[in-house]
């Protein structure tokens, strides 16, 4: 499928957390210029210097590093894009702070970049008394700023584009009012036509970006939005990365935004799937089939798995791709051997039959994936793995050994005890213990866990302590 000209298809380096290296990028652009994406955004929020001291210009060094990266883009045929982001302490009022983002762009611009974004996601949710005197709302002195550094900008580069994050970026925000009562309209109105708008969707992490929505928001914000879309980001959860395939978009998205950006895994070995299928996605002709495209690049992904001793197969890929698969969803294979574990325990050991032979195959070759990895070649593949993998690996082992223990003559009310998943080792820390205290329902509401509410019973009921001398 043909693009409109200008149409940005690409990766964000956005997340919080360490920024990938340089070896990483580089291997990065080699993806994006095979697969036909076009844009590479540097917004790693850790960088000081991008969001926490925007302020500061670039040593030396550190200059050579960007420098290389926008050589390396240029080679590639991709857009190189730099994003700041001055909204956690930026007065808008003063003439100095714009004296200040001026600096910071015209030391990337004799470096070669072209592009820039301003950045006002993830700030406080006020201004200064002095920039309320001047402004009657957080919006209109963001566009004031954004306006004065696009018309600098065109001065100096006629063909560059700037690119603006509003505060509020997805409809839950809006709707939450977050930056103030009609944001989006004043950023419709006041911000000029020829600046580029993010927006994530209906929610931080979408699982779905419908037509009718991306509609509507183009109303409000007067131009197609450009998508910055965090599906799968996993900043937010240490625990969990997402390979599955890009998803919940359907083709029709593309002539609807400006642009499709992704912001993915922090770790970067991880993104291959995620990053292969949004390329197929950009490029595929009638309609998208997310699982057929997912399976289609973990073949491609299966050679990054060579190991030193038994190898991986695709089945074994597959099974392990669907336990991380989206924030929103398992994969097939993931969800069919969860449905099928629950069940199992539910029941009677006396009743368990054929299934826990079943259970047994599945769990043990999922287990034995995760040890064989181990012996993963690609070793900074196997680091970002090891942790999640390392855990997964123990609740199979934990599983395996209640069961057998149940087959082997146990009863249901028989204790099971494992030597390896000792109390306050295991599932314990801080953490944890916190997570316990609050339950999440479906509908995304809190209440105290049963536990919780348990142990408060039994306070109420407790005798008032002798406070007498």
């Amino acid at each position: 499928m043909r693009h409109a000209p200008g149409f940005l298809a690409g990766v964000i380096e956005g997340f919080y957390g360490q920024p990938w290296s340089q070896a990483e990028r580089f291997e990065l652009f080699d993806w994006m210029s095979a697969w036909g994406l076009n844009t590479y955004l540097y917004a790693p929020k850790d960088d000081l210097k991008h969001r926490a001291l925007w302020r500061e210009p670039y040593f030396p060094a550190e200059e050579e590093s960007l420098r290389a990266i926008i050589e390396r883009c240029q080679q590639s045929e991709l857009r190189f894009i730099y994003a700041l982001s001055p909204g956690l302490d930026i007065r808008y009022s003063q003439e100095s702070e714009l004296e200040c983002l001026k600096k910071r762009f015209e030391q990337m611009l004799a470096l070669g970049c072209q592009d820039f974004a301003l950045l006002f996601d993830d700030i406080p949710d006020r201004m200064e008394p002095q920039d309320c005197e001047r402004w009657d709302s957080f919006a209109a002195a963001q566009c004031h700023v954004t306006n004065a550094i696009f018309g600098w900008l065109r001065e100096r580069n006629v063909t560059g584009r700037l690119l603006f994050c509003p505060t509020p970026y997805c409809d839950r925000m809006a709707e939450r009012k977050l930056g103030g009562e009609g944001y989006l309209k004043t950023v419709g109105r006041n911000l000029l036509p020829e600046i580029d708008v993010f927006w994530t969707g209906p929610e931080i992490i979408s699982r779905e970006i419908p037509l009718t929505h991306i509609e509507t928001i183009t109303a409000v914000l007067r131009r197609k939005p450009l998508i910055w879309d965090n599906l799968h980001a996993n900043d937010y959860d240490g625990r969990r990365f997402y390979c599955g395939p890009y998803s919940g978009r359907a083709p029709g998205l593309r002539g609807a935004v400006s642009g499709l950006l992704i912001n993915p895994n922090n770790e970067f070995p991880l993104n291959y799937v995620p990053l292969r299928t949004l390329a197929e996605f950009i490029y595929c002709d009638g309609s998208w089939h997310a699982r057929k495209a997912y399976l289609n690049a973990m073949r491609q992904w299966l050679p990054y798995f060579e190991t030193v001793g038994h190898p991986l197969t695709i089945h074994d890929l597959v099974l392990l791709g669907d336990c991380f698969y989206l924030p929103h969803e398992e994969g097939a294979e993931a969800e069919e051997f969860y449905d099928s574990t629950r069940r199992l325990l539910a029941a009677e050991p006396g009743k368990w039959g054929g299934q826990v032979i079943a259970f047994r195959k599945r769990a043990s070759q999922l287990r034995d994936c995760c040890a064989r990895l181990t012996e993963l070649r690609h070793r900074p593949l196997f680091y970002a793995l090891s942790r999640r993998l390392w855990e997964l690996r123990e609740e199979l082992d934990l599983l395996l050994s209640y069961v057998r223990q149940k087959v082997d003559g146990g009863t249901p009310d028989t204790p099971c005890r494992s030597d390896f998943h000792l109390p306050g080792t295991y599932r314990g820390g801080m953490v944890p213990r916190l997570q316990h205290l609050l339950t999440q329902h479906s509908d995304g509401t809190f209440a105290p866990s049963r536990e919780t509410a348990a142990q408060g019973n039994v306070a109420a009921n407790l005798p008032a302590p002798d406070t007498s001398a």
